[in-house]
């Protein structure tokens, strides 16, 4: 019978230690993304690393992921390969804050075989207009232009497609 409580117990208190860690995760994930925008996406313009306009705008009736990085990010460096991955199968527009010149993030994308689409934010003032204070930040943006998602740090290639999916179908 000891034997049996002491299980229980033990059980008890993985359970309450697991639901705790859950609790204060989302706490800090509330906390790190309260001052994300909402609702409908703030315009989105600048030129890609070619010079080729590009706009939030030209995407309207699609599903897009944005998302911003900087090329001294190390958990954007982690991420790069997933987003590059996504942007064979899904419009994406990404923001490359405070990462130097167009020459030295052409470089960067270069040197690690990306293609996906990149416009400068040079002194992150589109970032601020999205609410964003760290990087790597996501938005999934619908096709009425209304952000469904949001994320701050490290997301997985398949968190953001199942995002994706849900923005288009929902």
């Amino acid at each position: 019978m000891n034997s049996t409580h002491s299980k229980r117990r033990r059980w008890l208190v993985w359970g309450l230690e697991i639901l705790f860690f859950v609790v204060l995760f989302l706490v800090i994930k509330a906390w790190v993304q309260r001052d994300m925008i909402s609702g409908e996406a703030p315009a989105l313009t600048g030129l890609d690393l070619n010079g080729e306009p590009v706009s939030l705008a030209d995407y309207r009736g699609r599903t897009v992921l944005v998302h911003f990085w900087a090329t001294w990010c190390r958990i954007c460096r982690m991420e790069q390969g997933s987003i590059e991955s996504l942007s064979r199968d899904w419009p994406v527009i990404t923001v490359a804050t405070q990462s130097g010149t167009v020459a030295e993030v052409a470089a960067h994308m270069a040197a690690n075989e990306l293609t996906h689409t990149v416009i400068l934010d040079p002194d992150g003032a589109l970032a601020s207009r999205y609410g964003v204070r760290g990087v790597p930040s996501s938005f999934v943006v619908d096709a009425d232009g209304e952000i469904r998602f949001r994320e701050t740090g490290f997301t997985t290639g398949w968190g953001l497609r199942t995002r994706l999916w849900l923005a288009r179908v929902l």
